[in-house]
């Protein structure tokens, strides 16, 4: 699979995405595939881009931010800004992850304490229904 061209479909199955996916991507101009009529050939480099655009959004990249950090690729400086840029922005997301886990820490604390409350609750209208008065 290292040279060969790859169907739509095949890129479906290869990264778990849809064709929608793909397409949408093509059109922001993200990767450029070989066009056959209505077919679509994608190349070794469409599936490093892909690859590269996945784990960007996994991370919480924009689309503009891979575009402009997919550009850099070929400046000729053996990818020396590309690389640098990709790390600056990276830090950025990282500690925005990092503030969003503590968010999240702490409204699941907040909100297994209010359950606990309701459950407590809960138990003492149980516990007053018992009571034969």
């Amino acid at each position: 699979m290292t040279d060969e061209l790859m169907t739509i479909r095949q890129m479906c199955e290869a990264f778990n995405v849809t064709a929608r996916t793909l397409r949408f991507y093509e059109a922001k101009e993200l990767i450029a595939p070989i066009r056959e009529g209505q077919k679509r050939l994608f190349t070794r480099r469409d599936r490093a881009r892909l690859k590269l655009i996945l784990r960007g959004k996994r991370f919480g990249f924009s689309l503009e931010e891979i575009r402009q950090l997919l550009d850099l690729y070929h400046r000729g400086d053996q990818q020396k800004l590309q690389l640098k840029r990709t790390y600056d922005v990276a830090l950025g997301h990282l500690e925005d992850l990092k503030r969003q886990r503590e968010e999240l820490d702490d409204a699941i604390d907040d909100l297994t304490k209010q359950l606990n409350w309701v459950n407590e609750k809960i138990a003492t209208f149980d516990d007053d229904n018992s009571d034969p008065k």
